[in-house]
């Protein structure tokens, strides 16, 4: 048994995002699906998944054509799809959320919940996934709601799951106990197609791994047969430096001061509660952590985007506590947000409008109430240039672009000026390994050229290559500093709030 995309081209104006495409995936196979951003993989599962129909070539489930008109039809059909981005409803309980949009009904139309909180214990027990279903969404770690879409997927009896980047939100043993449950759905039976862009990962878990480059499927490997710099080089089409290149950090003067800072979160509870902190000149400071322990809500203080309930931050001495977006602009802090989609651009607009987003009032863009937009697109063209950002042209839509391009256009505009502090949080999830390598470099340039730089990440291995000083957050708290030469388990174990046992790692 056997689902098989053969030939699939996908034509949109101007753009060829699949060209003669063909995957396959056999049930009990776990295939790795690899590409840039923008190498089509997104328009490929688009296609399996209903959203998008095919201009050519057909998909195939056990040797017979299907056409899937909605996600409905490929849901009926046996796809199920665990999305990057969650799809789940904070304040329903996980039986809710599963059995959202099929629900079990007893006489007279009332829904079954008895029946929904059965079959999610089930499925639970089956798959060792250890949910409670009557747990409400909001109130799980990251990990255990990625447990519930794959609930959902296995409620509406999928035979082929695709996963779309399932580690990106996820600890290293969060990870580890995500691999046994592809294992477990590898061993009853279920095809999977595993999309990411890490490669390690790739090479552990996957049977097969596929890989994608402008738009074709460019190479089929046994990951047994290449490493990862092999991966990165088919991916990208050139040698990947997939280590972070710096010099040790000449840390210098005091940029950044945060002093017992706290900080509510949507619903009035203490995200951050009493960090204090400090970032020099000419250093890299990481700060890792679980998403959801706080990491959010401080950026969001720190870039003038929440009002801090207590504490004091400063900015070369001078406080900034209560200062606007634009003020803490206008004092040359670059701030590269944690969602590129929802904070960091305006979709609609195009690649100049939201290159200028944050200087468009200053001169020489703006002549009083006049914008010159000549100049302004003459720096759109240069920064397009200057980072390699891949697009038709300037004055399309930013929405075209892929995620590694779309996160270079911020970068862009947040780099060019002269920045004396740099807050980036998750400055690259999401994107390929040569997005990554560039944002990386930039990233220590910057650093290199004497500015302070915050970053924010999920990703430990990100955290503990860019860093010269790591910090922990756990719980609104800073639970531990290490320096760059701590090994990961150590880290690992302070980001689930084991300090005792990180302190004896080390």
């Amino acid at each position: 048994m056997e689902l098989a995309l053969t030939g699939i081209t996908k034509q949109f104006p101007g753009v060829l995002a699949n060209d003669n495409v063909n995957l396959r995936v056999a049930e009990g196979e776990i295939v790795a699906l690899l590409g840039e951003n923008g190498a089509g993989k997104t328009t490929l599962m688009n296609i399996l998944y209903g959203l998008y129909h095919p201009t050519a070539g057909t998909v195939e489930i056990d040797g017979k054509p299907v056409q899937f008109q909605s996600p409905g039809d490929a849901i009926d059909a046996g796809i199920g799809m665990v999305h990057q981005h969650f799809m789940l409803v904070p304040v329903f309980t996980v039986a809710e959320n599963v059995i959202l949009g099929d629900e079990p009904t007893k006489r007279l139309g009332v829904i079954n919940r008895a029946k929904a909180r059965d079959a999610v214990t089930e499925i639970s027990r089956r798959y060792n996934l250890d949910v409670d279903p009557d747990a409400t969404i909001e109130d799980l770690p990251v990990g255990i709601q990625q447990r519930v879409e794959i609930i959902k997927v296995l409620e509406r009896q999928a035979r082929f799951v695709v996963f779309d980047e399932p580690t990106s939100v996820l600890t290293p043993t969060e990870v580890d106990g995500f691999f046994e449950i592809v294992q477990s759905l590898k061993a009853d039976g279920k095809g999977i197609i595993f999309i990411s862009h890490k490669l390690g990962e790739a090479l552990e878990i996957a049977d097969r791994i596929v890989i994608m480059r402008r738009g074709k499927t460019v190479a089929e490997v046994l990951p047994k047969d290449i490493d990862e710099a092999g991966l990165a080089e088919l991916m990208v089409g050139r040698p990947v430096d997939l280590v972070v290149d710096k010099a040790p950090a000449d840390p210098k003067d005091v940029v950044l001061a945060v002093e017992n800072l706290t900080v509510l979160d949507d619903r009035n509870r203490r995200s951050v509660d009493g960090v204090s902190f400090q970032v020099r000149s000419g250093e890299i400071v990481g700060i890792a952590g679980v998403q959801g322990n706080g990491q959010t809500e401080l950026v969001e203080a720190l870039t003038g985007l929440r009002t801090p309930l207590g504490g004091r931050v400063r900015l070369k001495g001078e406080d900034m506590t209560t200062a606007s977006p634009r003020a803490m602009h206008q004092a040359n802090v670059a701030h590269v947000p944690e969602d590129r989609q929802k904070s960091g651009l305006v979709l609609p607009f195009t690649v100049t409008e939201n290159i200028i987003l944050n200087s468009y009032y200053e001169e020489p863009l703006s002549r009083g109430v006049i914008m010159d937009w000549d100049e302004a697109r003459d720096r759109a063209t240069r920064l397009v240039e200057e980072y390699d950002v891949r697009t038709p042209g300037i004055d399309v839509p930013v929405s075209n672009l892929s995620g590694g391009n779309q996160q270079k256009v911020i970068v862009a505009r947040e780099f060019d000026r002269d920045v004396a502090l740099v807050i980036a949080s998750q400055p690259t999830r999401g994107i390929d390994v040569g997005s990554i390598e560039y944002i990386h470099s930039r990233i220590v340039e910057e650093r290199d050229l004497g500015a302070a730089v915050l970053i924010v990440s999920s990703e430990l291995e990100e955290v503990m290559a860019l860093s010269d000083r790591v910090l922990v957050m756990y719980a609104g708290k800073i639970a531990g500093e290490f320096d760059a030469s701590a090994s990961t388990t150590e880290v690992g174990l302070a980001m689930l709030g084991s300090a005792d046992e990180a302190e004896e790692a080390s």
